[in-house]
This record gives C-alpha cells, structure tokens and sequence, in this order.
C-alpha cells in the first residue's frame, strides 16, 4: 500500500486518490523550486511502504521535447512530463519503469513522460540559472568514483587466470535467457530546461555538455569522482520549427554555456555537503 497526506481542498468535493493497478498513491505539493524560465517543478510529498519520500514533476505539456538517459522514457521524443522520484536505499524493484509509471498515474501524468529514479533527499534539490536556462539537480554522492574504473575480477577467479581448452567451460547459457538485473536508481540527476529548440545533435551535445559541467563542478568541490554509475540527465526544449532549433549545445556556443554554468552551479551547490560528510 502507497499512500500519504491528501491536498488541501480548493472548490468542490475533495479530490479521490487517483490509482494505478490496486496501488495508490496521494502526493501533496510542498513547495516550488525557484525557476526563472520554462516549464516549473512540483516538489511532491509521498508516503509508500512506511517511508516518506519525495518527487518532482514537471508538467511540460504539449510541444516539448526531451533528451534523457532516464529509466522510463529515454532517448529523444516529445514529452509531456518529468518525474524524478525518492527510492529508499537498498531499492528492492525489479521494475523501476513500472514504478515511476505508478508514481506518474497517480500525479494524473498522461501521455508520454520520462522518470529518474534517486536513493538522494529529493527535498534537498538545488537549482541554477543562466540566461532563460534552468537546472535542477538532486544530488547523492555515497557511492561516488571514476567513470574510467580498472576492470573487477572476482576473487576465486585472479588467483588463476590461465585457462587451457580442457579447462574451459562450454558456452551454454543462452544470452537471452540472463536474468537482466535493472540498474540501481541514480545518485545525479539532472533536469535542464530551456527557452529555444535544440536540433537533434544539439539535444545530444547539450547533454554532454551538462555532464561535463557537472564533472567540473565535483573536482570544483573537493570530490575526487567523475559522479555516480548511475546518474542521469534530461534536457527539455521546445519542439524546433522550419529550422530546425539552434545547430549547437556545445559549452563555448551560446545556450551551451548557459546550460553548463546553470548545470555547474546546482552540482556544485548539491556536492558541496557531501564533500563536508565525507
């Protein structure tokens, strides 16, 4: 059972949970994130399986694009909403996607939308603005380190690492039937906003170019890590006309440095308390 603390009633009767396969869920809007352009975030208040969690939403509506490693709705496509939600640690799901597409029905999210997933305080987001860009972040750094990581070797296995053709195991499993285990909710996750369209290698470059904003930002911190294996970004504009929207998103082109100085100062504003816990 999902559930928390039912908003407060406007006009008429009081509004009835909203409901996705027997589970439901009741969010109440704490308060919201300061923005200066584009779509605005809704921090929301949740209470699933006895924790008290948060999320943010972004009603985009029609007319948006998004480019986005999220776990639910990734790659580039129209969008009509954003969702970042709080997991527990120790995320026990074997389907994150069907969860945040719980979480997004009882928003009354329809259409579609992309969800990213974080076991950080989603309350303590921080924010970053420059020039109509907006970047919000939720920021958890407790398993943090290098993206160019040395390979791991089990143990049993580096003792001996000579294999001969009468030791070798055959090749029996087939592939498609791995059990696939899904990657465990981001720590970083990124959601920039922007005024103008962005052409496709744009969208692609503008999230390269907040990564390598967000790099910056963790070494401007003190932090010797490149991030989390499982941070996430998301890149929201406006569907492009005739012309296709602005050819580049690099950080030395004009919307790409507002979204790296934007992207820079919400990491830096969110890293800095982990530097001071570690």
């Amino acid at each position: 059972m999902i559930g928390g603390a039912r908003r407060p009633r406007e006009d008429g009767p009081e509004p009835v949970p909203p409901s996705h396969q027997g589970c439901a869920i009741d969010s109440v809007r704490v308060h919201l994130p300061a923005q200066c352009a584009g779509p605005r975030a809704e921090l929301r208040d949740r209470h699933e399986d006895g924790h008290h969690l948060h999320h943010l939403v972004w009603r985009l509506g029609p007319g948006v694009r998004v480019c986005s490693s999220a776990v639910l709705g990734g790659g580039i496509g129209p969008r009509t909403w954003i969702l970042n939600a709080q997991v527990p640690g120790g995320y026990p799901r074997l389907d994150p996607d069907r969860h945040l597409a719980e979480i997004a029905a009882a928003e009354g999210l329809t259409g579609p939308g992309a969800g990213l997933m974080t076991a950080a305080e989603v309350a303590a987001y921080t924010t970053g603005h420059d020039g109509g860009v907006t970047a919000t972040v939720t920021t958890g750094l407790g398993v943090r380190g290098w993206a160019a990581a040395p390979e791991t070797t089990a143990p049993e296995l580096a003792a001996d690492k000579t294999v001969t053709p009468e030791t070798a195991a055959p090749e029996t499993e087939d592939p498609a039937t791995r059990i696939r285990t899904p990657p465990r909710p981001g720590t970083v996750n990124i959601v920039v906003g922007l005024p103008v369209a962005l052409s496709d290698a744009a969208l692609v470059n503008a999230v390269a170019t907040a990564t390598e904003a967000k790099v910056q930002a963790l070494l401007d911190a003190g932090l010797d890590c490149s991030g989390t294996p499982t941070d996430a970004v998301c890149i929201a504009a406006p569907e492009p006309g005739p012309d296709g929207g602005e050819p580049f998103a690099g950080p030395r082109s004009p919307w790409g440095a507002r979204i790296a100085r934007a992207v820079h100062t919400a990491v830096l504003a969110g890293a800095r308390p982990a530097r001071d816990l570690s």
